[in-house]
């Protein structure tokens, strides 16, 4: 059993696209091969004892983290730095450094599940029918977090408040209802707003003496400061929503964007930090797989694994690309249909042919 290069360079861009997408990798990598049948059934079947393809989308994770870092680069450092000097001199007060550790613990209860749990629930449920029936349940939470989110926009907006929906660019955050009046004015609300030593700026996140930034960075860092108002229980509960990820066919994206909006956060901030969150859970996932490849099951794929990391990365970078512009406007709905009008064909398709 192998796995040859054309499949290697379709699981490569599935992987890399639906990783981030929230309609489940892992759920697409045991289905479509199932679906597709002979050979392909064969070679790509993540429950098969002995097997080198979990072991080869698993390190195809690696592809995928760094195409997220390379996305969210700037975040990224600055994340990195304020955990740096939370730890240094131990404080946690400003936008980086409460993100930072948000990050960390958040991700903590989603490794521990997976280093008891990944190999039960893959040789036990890595099978085509359960994908397909969590898929469909994938769909169903998608759905639910979206009606429950309207619910509590609704009850929001009766009482008067207004109702936090996203940004336009600027760093300004407006009520969802048709006024379009702003709701509040992120940019510069309240002490060391960007993480930058307590100046308000956040055209400036050098001390006030520098280039003002593009719209993409105030907005990012105005996404970071929303996220870093909430409390840690609340951000270590969608963190913490990955560990459904571990069933196939549910999205870790999916479930943590769910579990964000849930929480109040609106869908480009539940997408962004669902993004971050992932970041070290993908990567991390996959560098403990790299062993695997390099020993007996990894033997005779090389190319392979390079083809298909290759695409996994591409294609993930064009969907993080697209997703963080589709989710300052759009909703989960459209991938929520999708995922349960595709379980339901699956089972189908599976049952009769």
């Amino acid at each position: 059993m192998t796995i040859t290069y054309p499949e290697a360079i379709f699981v490569g861009l599935l992987q890399g696209v639906s990783e981030l997408f929230p309609v489940s990798s892992l759920g697409h990598s045991v289905l479509i091969p199932a679906l597709i049948g002979g050979r392909w059934a064969r070679d790509l079947n993540v429950s098969a004892p002995e097997s080198p393809y979990l072991a080869f989308i698993v390190g195809l994770h690696v592809a995928t983290a760094l195409a997220l870092i390379v996305f969210f680069r700037r975040d990224w450092v600055r994340i990195i730095r304020g955990l740096y000097t939370s730890i240094r001199y131990r404080k946690v007060d400003n936008t980086d450094e409460r993100l930072a550790w948000m990050i960390v613990i958040a991700t903590i209860p989603v490794g521990l599940a997976g280093l008891i749990l990944e190999h039960t629930f893959r040789t036990v449920l890595g099978k085509p029918f359960p994908a397909a029936f969590f898929l469909i349940i994938n769909g169903f939470i998608l759905f639910g977090a979206e009606r429950l989110r309207r619910q509590a926009e609704d009850a929001e907006s009766n009482a008067g408040r207004p109702v936090i929906v996203g940004t336009d660019g600027r760093g300004t955050v407006y009520s969802s209802r048709a006024s379009k009046a702003p709701a509040m004015v992120s940019a510069g609300a309240g002490p060391d707003y960007a993480g930058n030593g307590g100046n308000g700026n956040h055209r400036n996140g050098n001390g006030g003496g520098g280039v003002p930034m593009r719209s993409e960075d105030e907005s990012a860092i105005a996404s970071d400061a929303r996220i870093a108002r909430r409390r840690f229980g609340e951000t270590t509960l969608i963190g913490s929503a990955q560990i459904l990820a571990l069933l196939p066919g549910i999205s870790r994206s999916g479930v943590t964007m769910a579990a964000g909006l849930l929480k109040g956060l609106s869908h480009e901030d539940a997408a962004r930090f669902s993004f971050l969150l992932a970041t070290p859970v993908i990567l991390a996932a996959g560098v403990l797989k790299l062993p695997d490849l390099t020993g007996p099951l990894g033997a005779g794929i090389g190319g392979q694994v390079l083809l298909g990391s290759l695409a996994s990365g591409i294609g993930a970078y064009a969907a993080v690309r697209w997703l963080t512009r589709y989710f300052q406007t759009r909703t989960l709905t459209p991938f929520a249909i999708y995922c349960v009008v595709a379980g339901f064909i699956s089972l189908v398709w599976l049952t009769f042919r």
